[in-house]
């Protein structure tokens, strides 16, 4: 054999260990099926059992109702959130959903959602971002002006798979940036974020959808 090739092997080792380590990154928000992470909130009290089922393949079936939000116990900055979604192969087209970041508050207004930025997992709108309640980012909004909500349309060529595919979503938060990069492309950049810190969730806004695969890794670094 050529010794050129043995000395090739070790460094395929390495980056084949950096490749695993790259596709599950960070603390599994899913490793417990008591979800022990995570506490559902909601206007009317609701197990979080009764609306969330984690099964023995790590897939985290939620039923969507009643409205309100997953929300981690604790709260977050300068991290990267990797999760994979997908809608029902027989998804209703209004099915929506989406990320709630840097969550401040319980539910105001209101209405079912709290102080907080949301990334739209909404079929064929994911990547918009918008801020909600009394939070806000330096750009302006690009939605038209009756839009229901008003946001930050994405950027980036639609990237979502068609319903009942997985699909893979990224979220860099360094400081008061926040990135969001969905099957690889670049969606959305936001910058000087209020708030910039807080608890990381998912809607419920009436439609099943699923999710696995939901880990955070800790000091986050936003590309240039």
């Amino acid at each position: 054999m050529n010794p050129h090739h043995l000395a090739i092997f070790p460094v395929l080792g390495l980056l084949c260990i950096s490749l695993t380590r790259a596709e599950t990154p960070g603390k599994d928000l899913l490793a417990d099926k008591t979800l022990p992470d995570w506490e559902f909130i909601t206007a009317v009290p609701t197990a979080l059992d009764a609306t969330c089922t984690l099964g023995a393949d790590g897939v985290l079936a939620i039923s969507g109702k009643p409205l309100g939000y997953l929300a981690t116990k604790e709260s977050h900055e300068n991290y990267q959130l990797f999760f994979e979604w997908r809608w029902p192969a027989n998804a209703e087209k209004a099915s929506n959903g989406g990320v709630l970041l840097h969550i401040n508050s319980g539910p105001v207004a209101g209405t079912p959602w709290p102080v907080c930025l949301q990334v739209q997992l909404k079929l064929d709108q994911a990547g918009d971002l918008l801020p909600m309640a009394t939070a806000r980012f330096a750009e302006k909004l690009s939605s038209a002006p009756d839009a229901k909500p008003p946001q930050l349309e994405r950027s980036g060529v639609a990237s979502e798979k068609p319903k009942g595919e997985w699909n893979t979503g990224v979220i860099l938060c360094h400081g008061n940036v926040v990135e969001v990069r969905l099957n690889g492309v670049l969606q959305n950049r936001v910058s000087q974020c209020e708030p910039a810190t807080g608890k990381i969730g998912f809607q419920l806004e009436g439609f099943p959808f699923e999710l696995r695969k939901v880990r955070i890794q800790v000091d986050g670094v936003i590309s240039k």
